[in-house]
């Protein structure tokens, strides 16, 4: 295979030959495995794949990945601008235009040596320094797609008429650091997602499993509910994205006040990050697709590599501990990314 043949890895399952790229949310429910990688700003890339077998992530090769140095990466918004624009969150919340927001950066470092980068190697990398549920790989660098994803959150899972998201609000190193603010914005995400799996479920049928359970991830811990309901029998792939997308774990309450505040704020585009990634089996129905969430991504005409990492921002929120927030989600990831994580669990030099 080429070094940067056209594949895709999600959960020990290994795709290649690729058959067709489309944009259309159609094509996930006609025929064959497809890796789909939906953008936070709404460009989506389906592509499918005709060799579709078990195979795990191989071992990291010493030197595949050059990663960035340690120390270049910068921020499309610094701490002073990211405490600012909690602060102007509170203000809309004060003025009852929002409930949460969720506020973001993207941070970007050059790649010493471009040509050769391959998301590939990175997620060997990133599957033995962050090991997550919803780890996944698109790699379609002719169609502009080549990201690494290690999310820890399901954004929708479809099967069997059913359809369940998996919502994360609120993080800290350690259980006792979760707060009632995290609670609290847990809780209205649950009741946002509700309301946009119910556009496209039987009357009745969404309900919540399971409300604010403590997970825990390499470095932190999350709080995750879990909405579950069963779809009307017109609802497909392109209703079931209509109606929960951009998904509200990233977005905010009510969803549209949170999306126009966000723009309006953030200055730098999310793309890949806190938008859709997973795989689509059309022939079983059924799929999953993570919200994107400690994701790479390659900037191919800028010689870069590209990260996001954010936070929900609530009423209760202090500026300086979402500052915080962010960079806990990003320390371990940039450091796996930048060849600076030890197998001993530690970040070199913390």
């Amino acid at each position: 295979m080429h070094p940067l043949a056209p594949l895709a890895r999600f959960g020990g399952l290994l795709a290649t030959d690729l058959r067709d790229v489309t944009r259309d949310p159609e094509a996930l429910d006609s025929t064959g495995f497809w890796a789909v990688c939906a953008d936070f700003e709404g460009r989506l890339t389906c592509a499918r794949f005709g060799d579709v077998r078990p195979a795990p992530v191989p071992e990291p090769v010493p030197g595949a990945w050059r990663g960035p140095m340690a120390g270049d990466w910068t921020s499309s918004l610094d701490r002073a601008a990211y405490t600012a624009g909690v602060r102007r969150i509170r203000e809309h919340i004060a003025a009852g235009e929002v409930y949460q927001a969720n506020l973001c950066r993207v941070l970007s470092a050059p790649l010493p040596d471009p040509a050769a980068a391959d998301v590939d190697a990175l997620t060997a990398l990133l599957a033995r320094g962050n090991p997550a549920p919803y780890a996944g790989t698109i790699r379609l660098p002719a169609h502009g797609v080549e990201v690494a994803t290690a999310s820890p959150e399901l954004f929708l899972r479809r099967g069997g008429g059913t359809v369940e998201s998996g919502p994360i609000k609120g993080t800290g190193r350690t259980a006792a650091d979760l707060l009632d603010k995290d609670r609290a914005e847990n809780v209205m995400i649950v009741d946002l997602v509700r309301n946009d799996l119910g556009r496209v479920c039987a009357t009745g049928t969404v309900t919540v499993p399971e409300l604010c359970a403590v997970e825990p991830h390499p470095g932190l811990v999350h709080l995750v509910s879990t909405v579950r309901g069963e779809l009307a029998p017109s609802a497909g792939w392109a209703e079931l994205l209509a109606a929960a997308f951009p998904p509200g774990s990233v977005t905010g309450a009510p969803k549209s006040s949170a999306l126009r505040i966000i723009d309006a704020l953030e200055t730098a585009p999310r793309g890949p990050y806190c938008g859709g990634i997973g795989w689509v089996d059309a022939d079983r129905g059924t799929g999953v697709l993570a919200v994107g969430i400690r994701t790479f991504w390659i900037d191919r005409p800028q010689g870069v590599l590209r990260f996001g990492t954010g936070a929900g921002i609530t009423w209760d929120s202090d500026p300086e501990r979402e500052w915080a927030e962010t960079e806990l989600k990003a320390s371990r990831l940039l450091a796996v990314a930048s060849g600076a994580y030890e197998a001993s669990g530690r970040t070199a030099g913390t």
